[in-house]
């Protein structure tokens, strides 16, 4: 076809074009686009929908919508769930769900909403139940009775009882652990005696209990049973109970050498010439000599005595022994021979004879200044009298039985 212009002639267009094209003699065949298989589409709706629906649940998780699982009822069996330091509502809902103690974490923290007492849990191990409705959680996680493990340990205790003058007993170290690990689970009373506790510490390795090794080697030539004494710490703990006698106790003697670190052994016993477990000996005769505004001026009467290698006669050597606490003792107690009668041998006893409190461990390593080699309490509230001579102490000593000090 043609035009007058020649704008149409698409002759002439065919020909320039063969021109260009004429190494192509094949016709080009069209690119055929790959379709995907039904099963691709299928995967891939479904992992969006995962991934949609796990994100969804986090936002309702987070912002509190949505449902939630949630048991019926008080419970069925006992359990025991330990709340760690620092555990907000929300960690303590999940400690929970993981004990099977509620059916979600959400069941709990929406149960406590506008329950101030659920802030105020503290660290520690709580007698729960499997099975229960978030708001039955609740109710018991905050009752009185549902915390235990509870074991606090006083200053001046002693692995032992301790029978008072009127014939009350004191408890001793292997009594409060005992109480603390033991509690009625499943209508069944769970956990080591004293007796039990006892048997450990007398037939394991101190090491193997977790105690300093500072300590090690001088507290195993000690008679077994007073080679862990002192190497419990006064304080607060946390146990779980239900636990074997060696896991109980080990796990106190852990937190004490923990504990003897923060206080600053065995450093803190470098300048004083003694070794840091005898400086623990000392500490520990200061806790059962006097009351803590004395200590350092007790610690000096110790220095001196042992510098001058004077008998310490301290009355509380020969109480530990008889496990029956009186200020001054019978002349035929300090008559009895042993490794703990300070009236008869000379030096610190083999082991400390109490739990020493921080306050007299750094009163053994830093005693007060002065001249003193004698003292007695002679206040009622423990005060104690010091003395340079003998006749200034038997002088504090008839003014001390004046006012009915003892």
């Amino acid at each position: 076809m043609t035009d007058g212009l020649g704008l149409f002639d698409n002759s002439r267009s065919r020909d320039q074009h063969d021109d260009y094209d004429d190494y192509d003699d094949e016709p080009r065949k069209p690119r055929r686009k790959k379709r995907r298989s039904p099963t691709f589409w299928v995967v891939a709706v479904v992992v969006v929908a995962i991934i949609g629906g796990g994100a969804w649940y986090g936002v309702t998780q987070i912002l509190g919508i949505g449902g939630f699982d949630d048991y019926a009822g008080s419970g069925e069996t006992d359990v025991v769930v330990e709340v760690k330091a620092g555990q907000g509502t929300a960690d303590i809902g999940a400690a929970l769900k993981e004990k099977d103690v509620v059916a979600s974490s959400r069941a709990f923290t929406s149960a406590s909403d506008g329950q101030t007492k659920v802030k105020a849990i503290q660290p520690g191990f709580y007698l729960m139940k499997t099975k229960m409705s978030g708001k039955a959680a609740v109710d018991r996680i905050i009752a009185k009775d549902a915390r235990v493990g509870q074991l606090q340990i006083r200053a001046g205790t002693q692995l032992n009882d301790i029978t008072q003058p009127d014939g009350k007993v004191t408890p001793g170290i292997f009594t409060l652990v005992s109480n603390a690990g033991t509690a009625t689970i499943n209508g069944k009373k769970t956990g080591p005696t004293a007796e039990e506790l006892r048997k450990v510490a007398e037939s394991t390795d101190l090491a193997q209990l977790g105690a300093p090794a500072w300590a090690v080697p001088f507290a195993m030539q000690a008679e077994p049973k007073r080679r862990l004494e002192g190497l419990i710490t006064p304080g607060v703990y946390d146990v779980q109970p239900g636990l074997s006698a060696q896991d109980l106790l080990t796990k106190v003697v852990k937190d004490s050498a923990t504990t003897l670190d923060g206080w600053g052994m065995p450093k803190l016993a470098e300048k004083t010439g003694y070794s840091p477990y005898q400086v623990l000996i000392m500490g520990s005769l200061i806790e059962r000599e006097g009351i803590e505004k004395d200590f350092d001026k007790i610690s000096r009467v110790l220095y001196r005595r042992l510098a001058d290698n004077i008998r310490l006669g301290f009355d509380s050597t020969i109480n530990y022994v008889s496990d029956k606490p009186t200020i001054t003792t019978e002349a035929s107690a300090r008559a009895q021979p042993g490794p703990y009668n300070t009236y008869l041998n000379f030096g610190l006893t083999p082991t400390p004879i109490a739990a020493t409190s921080k306050a007299a461990l750094q009163a053994a390593t830093k005693p007060a200044d002065g001249p003193w080699v004698f003292f007695v309490k002679c206040q009622k509230d423990g005060t104690s009298c010091f003395a340079e001579t003998q006749a200034q102490h038997d002088q504090n000593i008839r003014e001390a039985r004046a006012r009915g000090a003892y």
